[in-house]
């Protein structure tokens, strides 16, 4: 079996985190030393921690998830369903903060 090499990140912790979810209250939220991310819909709390600890190389203190429902709208006057997301708020330790315009080093 393969030995894992120092600093190598596991590959599935990129497929936990799909991408940062920037909004006007996700900014607020910054203040308070968090981040909002948007997740796969069957990630958990212990996977969504040690992916962004892994990828980000920070502490982090608390997860909460929360799944965003899809909107029905209309187009050309036929309905359709907009995709659920799944949210996460991830609480980082105090002096860390990820930059999300950066990107994952």
């Amino acid at each position: 079996m393969a030995k894992k090499q120092a600093g190598a990140v596991d590959l599935r912790h990129y497929d936990v985190i799909v991408g940062p979810h920037i909004t006007e209250k996700s900014t607020l939220v910054s203040e308070h030393n968090a981040v909002v991310f948007k997740v796969a819909k069957d990630a958990t709390k212990p996977a969504i921690k040690a992916a962004v600890e892994a990828l980000f190389d920070v502490q982090v203190t608390a997860v909460n998830t929360l799944t965003q429902k899809g909107k029905t709208k209309r187009w050309k006057g036929a309905p359709y369903t907009r995709s659920d997301v799944k949210k996460a708020i991830v609480t980082l330790a105090a002096g860390q903060s990820i930059d999300i315009t950066e990107g994952v080093r």
